[in-house]
């Protein structure tokens, strides 16, 4: 499934990424979704923020009556709100017919922005990283108690996150195998603009070992797999690919993996 991490850090969930599925994996993983507190959308194409909107209504049918604190790039207040113009029948109804609190009286939105901000007793830095033709992607660091996590967002190769991630706990990077963009092409029969896309915007993996080598990380994993459904590639494309640029532990993200850190 598309984009969605759930962190466990200093005492509380947090919620980075909403693709298509999110809700669905939160229950999965153990979430009570009325616990729902805050969210991080790294950048607004769908796969990250598909299910923001379906995520925090779903809470709401569940009981949830708390606020809930979502960052966001630019452009996240007029997602939200055209969210609510879509569900505005259901929300209205469920307000008078069931009791509900106003679901818009619960959402508390920010604008991310490159820099420091916390997150209640975490301290988060946001790094923009480029991801062409998106000028608000951001790569994010979080820690609390003494722990540290880095997460690229989508990125083309880009050094400064060697700095954003030095010596973290654990670093997730996305990544794209060259051997897998041609069965993309051809899978989704689309042609040079989004092979020039993909190239363009996405990290290889050796590109991405040699930030966490940089960096100096206790742990490296690759999410958001270019190609992630495709069974002719395998963890030992993947392995292969880092060899000689890192030596440390290593994972491949899947559905449904919990990582500790």
């Amino acid at each position: 499934m598309p984009t969605s991490l759930l962190v466990e850090i200093g005492g509380l969930s947090r919620v980075i990424d909403c693709g298509l599925g999110v809700t669905r994996g939160l229950v999965e993983a153990g979430m009570d979704l009325r616990c729902l507190s805050d969210v991080v959308i790294t950048h607004l194409h769908s796969d990250h923020v598909l299910e923001l909107g379906p995520l925090v209504h779903t809470a709401w049918t569940t009981g949830l009556k708390t606020p809930v604190d979502i960052w966001g790039p630019a452009g996240l207040r007029e997602y939200w709100a055209g969210f609510m113009a879509s569900m505005a029948y259901d929300s209205n109804l469920r307000v008078e017919d069931e009791g509900r609190p106003p679901l818009d009286s619960l959402v508390r939105l920010h604008v991310l922005e490159e820099g420091a901000f916390t997150i209640g007793p975490l301290a988060a830095r946001a790094l923009r990283v480029p991801h062409p033709p998106v000028t608000d992607t951001f790569a994010l660091r979080l820690e609390a108690e003494g722990k540290s996590l880095c997460l690229s967002a989508d990125t083309a190769p880009f050094a400064p996150l060697a700095d954003l991630a030095r010596d973290a706990d654990l670093l997730l990077h996305e990544a794209m195998l060259p051997e897998g963009l041609e069965a993309i092409i051809a899978k989704t029969g689309m042609g040079e603009k989004l092979r020039a896309h993909l190239t363009n915007s996405h990290s290889t993996p050796d590109a991405a070992a040699r930030i966490a080598t940089q960096a100096g990380v206790k742990h490296l994993a690759f999410y958001h797999l270019i190609p992630a459904d495709d069974p002719a590639f395998t963890e030992d494309h993947w392995r292969d690919a880092i060899k000689g640029h890192w030596n440390g532990p290593f994972t491949l993200a899947r559905d449904g993996l919990a990582i500790e850190f």
